[in-house]
């Protein structure tokens, strides 16, 4: 396929450039590389009110105006364009990613009209926030194990969820969690499944609990439900497995391209540290290299998907090269920095918290460690290839 961009992607790419240098000013402007992976709680209220003016922008839900919610109708690589400009311009990190690039799709697809009407132009508008409620404790990557369960109240017809959730990214300043939970008792593994939404100001029905990682920040979250109102069900009573997989579907699309600007940033740097450091090293200048041509290749293959070639697998495919790219460039920034990585000046000066002595090469090696386990380990990635697409025997359990 064509991997370019033609004059009307182009001249988009100029009005989103001069839109992000206008309004990147003032708290927005102190906040431009906040919030990345690692750094999600950075600057959270600046950036719920840049979400807010990215809906007065016109630039959130770009992909539904065809279906008559949304905002500006952009086509599949005006999209990417947009994505680009925004990830290069470096401005602060969504936190309505979730619900634009998630919950929308979703509800597009499986939503009724009632719930398009109520939940999209909130979001669109950029007013209401989300979190996934998938994983658990002990049924993270095998999310089929999940044990969450909801029940319909006899007195009040309503569902009420009890259960755990966790590795919940922006449990703590969503508006909205959507929750995949057991509707039908003694069900088990994809059966009896149903995607609700749940709202999370429900005090004494749902507790967020932050996870402190390595790294000594808490991106990640705890979420405890007891008896929490389900005010929807998505798709059906007992249709949750399809929902969740028609989402999980989407989760790697236009995103991983301007995944791969931010990748193509922290390469930059370790690269600028690597002929800062005065001593060359072949071995690392060829694993640098390797870096930049994999990251070139990546990028190829998610314009590829992107343009409906990509086939069933391409998710899973996209995930195992992503995050076994990341993890090693984490290694790298380490390695490049030689034995002083392993303290780093002021790492434990005056008594300091230990995040706060940490620097950004320490950081991302940290963080990327995590990168081959969430969203789906590489087991399960490859998994899902060899049974789904290549037609091999599932493994035995």
């Amino acid at each position: 396929m064509d991997f370019g961009f033609g004059a009307e992607d182009e001249e988009l790419r100029g009005r989103a450039r001069a839109w992000l240098a206008e309004h990147l000013v003032g708290p927005y402007e102190e906040a431009i590389g906040l919030g990345g992976p690692g750094s999600e709680h950075e600057g959270v209220e600046t950036r719920r009110a840049w979400e807010r003016e990215l809906g007065r922008g016109g630039w959130i839900g770009q992909g539904w105006a065809e279906q008559g919610y949304g905002n500006r109708p952009l086509s599949l690589t005006g999209q990417v364009v947009w994505a680009e400009e925004y990830a290069a311009a470096r401005a602060p990190a969504r936190v309505g990613h979730i619900g634009e690039n998630l919950l929308a799709p979703t509800l597009i697809a499986y939503g009724s009209p009632e719930q398009k009407d109520r939940f999209l132009p909130a979001i669109a508008r950029g007013e209401e926030l989300w979190c996934q409620g998938y994983s658990e404790p002990g049924a993270g990557s095998d999310l089929a194990g999940l044990r969450t369960a909801a029940v319909r109240d006899r007195a009040d017809g309503l569902l009420r969820v009890t259960g755990q959730k966790i590795w919940t990214s922006l449990a703590q300043d969503a508006d909205w969690c959507f929750v995949l939970a057991r509707t039908e008792a003694g069900s088990q593994r994809h059966r009896g499944l149903s995607f609700l939404l749940v709202r999370m100001d429900q005090p004494g029905k749902v507790d967020v609990r932050p996870i402190r990682q390595m790294s000594g920040t808490a991106e990640f979250n705890e979420v405890f439900l007891d008896g929490a109102v389900a005010s929807e069900v998505v798709g059906g009573e007992g249709n949750g497995w399809a929902v969740a997989m028609g989402l999980l579907a989407l989760e790697r699309g236009v995103s991983t391209l301007v995944q791969q600007i931010g990748f193509a940033a922290e390469l930059e740097r370790v690269v600028r540290a690597y002929a800062a450091s005065g001593a060359p090293d072949p071995v690392l200048r060829e694993r640098l290299v390797r870096q930049w041509a994999e990251l070139r290749t990546m990028r190829w293959n998610a314009l590829r998907t992107l343009g409906a070639e990509g086939g069933p697998g391409a998710p899973s495919v996209a995930k195992l090269l992503w995050g076994g790219w990341h993890r090693r460039l984490g290694e790298l920034a380490v390695a490049v920095r030689g034995a002083v990585a392993t303290a780093g000046p002021g790492l434990w000066a005056h008594g300091a918290p230990y995040e706060r002595g940490l620097d950004e090469e320490q950081r991302l090696f940290l963080f990327t460690r995590a990168d081959t386990i969430y969203g789906g380990s590489d087991e399960i990635q490859r998994n899902i290839i060899a049974e789904r697409v290549l037609g091999l025997p599932k493994e035995p359990r």
